[in-house]
């Protein structure tokens, strides 16, 4: 009884942990998107259109999308990427990542997170302005831009420029870092001798439905962070709220202050987003609009107010566009540098951030110690060892003692074998005699769990993971063990894994199954015998389950296995020379 009762705790605790990871924060969305519209239509502002009616700029008509236009494009060459940005249209949409590549292999194509519309994938980020009224000639996405520069690279920035001949000179200045991060200034000269009012909006368009590869752990699609509240919709929901209301998915102000907001879509490991300067209020919101091509997902930020451009003068909006990949000092940095509200939200380290973040760093800087992030891990599991060793110890002694206690255990069985109750009633009886508590071994396995967890999130969500290597056959420990028993590790040109994802078994999976058997070995059988034919096959499980599962948490396992059996032996014999010791003083 008592055994069942562990188990079903340590149950509870694996679905509580995943529960806040998958329900709660469903929940939470809900509730922030009903504030979020609540904010919206409160926002004051007579002339100003909706910032979601379309996808095409307020105050303006969809555009159609223009031919390719290669012969139109200003490459940029910065350390952490390269591409261009297509001059018809203003769009920074050709973009790739030097650091990064698709797979472990050296010549494997470059990492992209933006490609051009008439791509299969199209992705992009643009700005422009719409007008008050029809009288107002703006930008739009087949206008020419002149360049005054070649190329754009961390030295020397772009100025676009664009006449609309009924004086009003449209620029976009832009500049790019060493990292991921674009400056983007939108400036209007007028020249003529009226104001004119006018919305500068930003936009990032995909115009595809991406293969989410992170499950229910990882957050994929629209994110957003407004006045200080995280917004996260999935690419179905967006479709929904989109269908729902009108094609508006989602808008919430952002007030004007020191910190900014930002909004953006994010993949597993990569994000484009938009950084709008805090000295303006803005409106973000982001829909899903089916009528264009495959169907395409926008999120933009619009002044809610027409901002009046003097007589004679110049109007200047700045923002800062992140396309690239979600490092975490670097995100970390920008969060810092350029005051963005949260920015380390865009990886997804869940509901126990305050202890899944720690965790990273503690790994990171290990990592960058011993240089390898296979060691990195085994090295934060002696550490965690060391930390819960008295709980261990505790643990281990009970264990020793229900051993001791197994004779009489089974005596009171088979006394009692058609009285549950009477049974019961004698075996809590016999424990309090004998001081044993058959749950004290339970605490060091629940306190253990949100580590466990968290390590787990680590590997999944971080890209600092990604391909990290470890020694002989596993190039990437967020990737399964790529070894598979079914087909004679390789020996035979098939993939059984093709045939059902249980026919995946590698080397790693079979040595975490074998340090299971190990630990069983040490510890006493539970005394049910239902219980203890599960508990024998808890190896077998957990070598199928975990098979698939990424490689580091694999060794963690095994290598944390390894230790506990270390750990339980040093405390056994501890206790039985203990034990000598007194037998030797009472015999003298």
């Amino acid at each position: 009884m008592d055994n069942r009762r562990l188990l079903l705790a340590i149950a509870l605790s694996v679905l509580i942990l995943v529960g806040f990871e998958w329900l709660l924060p469903k929940q939470n969305q809900q509730a922030l998107h009903e504030r979020a519209m609540q904010t919206t239509q409160a926002t004051p502002s007579a002339d100003a259109p909706h910032p979601v009616t379309d996808l095409a700029p307020p105050g303006t008509s969809p555009a159609p999308i223009p031919p390719p236009s290669h012969h139109a494009r200003l490459p940029i060459e910065a350390p952490s990427v390269h591409g261009s940005i297509d001059l018809v249209g203003a769009r920074l949409d050709d973009l790739l990542l030097t650091g990064y590549r698709e797979t472990v292999r050296p010549n494997s194509p470059q990492v992209r997170v933006l490609e051009p519309a008439d791509e299969k994938q199209p992705n992009f980020v643009q700005f422009g302005w719409s007008g008050v009224g029809a009288g107002t000639r703006v930008p739009d996405s087949s206008t020419l831009w002149t360049a005054d520069r070649p190329r754009l690279t961390p030295a020397a920035p772009v100025t676009l420029s664009w006449d609309n001949g009924a004086g009003l000179v449209f620029q976009i200045v832009l500049s790019v870092d060493r990292d991921y991060m674009f400056t983007v200034e939108q400036r209007v000269r007028n020249t003529t001798a009226q104001p004119v009012s006018l919305y500068p909006w930003s936009r990032v368009s995909r115009g595809y439905t991406p293969q989410v590869t992170g499950g229910y752990l990882v957050h994929e699609g629209p994110i957003a962070v407004v006045d200080g509240r995280l917004e996260q919709m999935s690419y179905s929901g967006l479709k929904s709220k989109s269908a729902e209301e009108g094609g508006t998915g989602w808008s919430a102000t952002q007030a004007a202050g020191p910190q900014s907001g930002w909004a953006g879509i994010t993949d597993k490991y990569w994000l484009t987003a938009i950084i709008p300067d805090g000295d303006r209020p803005t409106v973000a919101s982001y829909r899903y609009d089916a009528s264009q091509g495959a169907g395409t997902y926008q999120v933009d930020f619009i002044s809610p107010a027409a901002l009046a451009v003097p007589a004679d003068g110049t109007l200047v909006s700045a923002a800062h566009v992140f396309a690239g990949a979600k490092e975490v000092h670097v995100l970390d940095t920008y969060q810092a540098r350029l005051h963005i509200t949260d920015f380390w939200k865009a990886i997804d380290f869940g509901w126990f951030a305050f202890l899944t973040k720690p965790i990273f760093y503690v790994l990171d800087w290990l990592n960058t110690a011993l240089g390898n992030f296979g060691l990195a891990l085994m090295a934060f599991t002696l550490i965690v060892k060391t930390l819960f060793f008295p709980l261990a110890t505790k643990q281990f002694r009970s264990m020793g003692k229900m051993k001791l206690l197994a004779p009489k255990m089974q005596a009171v069985r088979e006394r009692h074998k058609g009285d549950p109750v009477a049974m019961n009633q004698e075996m809590m009886t016999l424990y309090k005699q004998e001081s044993v508590n058959p749950a004290s071994g339970c605490l060091p396995m629940l306190v253990q769990i949100p580590v466990f967890w968290c390590l787990y999130k680590d590997l999944v969500v971080t890209i600092e993971m990604r391909h990290a290597p470890f020694f002989g056959w596993i190039h990437d420990l967020s990737e399964p063990d790529p070894t598979n028993v079914f087909n004679l590790f390789g020996l035979l040109p098939f993939d059984p894994s093709a045939l059902s994802p249980f026919l995946h078994l590698g080397v790693w999976p079979m040595v975490l199954g074998g340090t299971m058997l190990l630990m069983q070995r040490m510890n006493p059988p539970p005394p049910d015998p239902a219980q203890a034919r599960l508990f024998q096959l808890m190896p077998l499980i957990f070598m199928f389950v975990l098979a698939r599962q990424p490689a580091g948490l694999v060794i963690y396992y095994c290598w944390n296995n390894l230790l506990t059996v270390a750990q339980q032996w040093l405390i056994q014999r501890q206790t039985r020379l203990g034990g000598a010791r007194q037998v030797s003083t009472v015999s003298r």
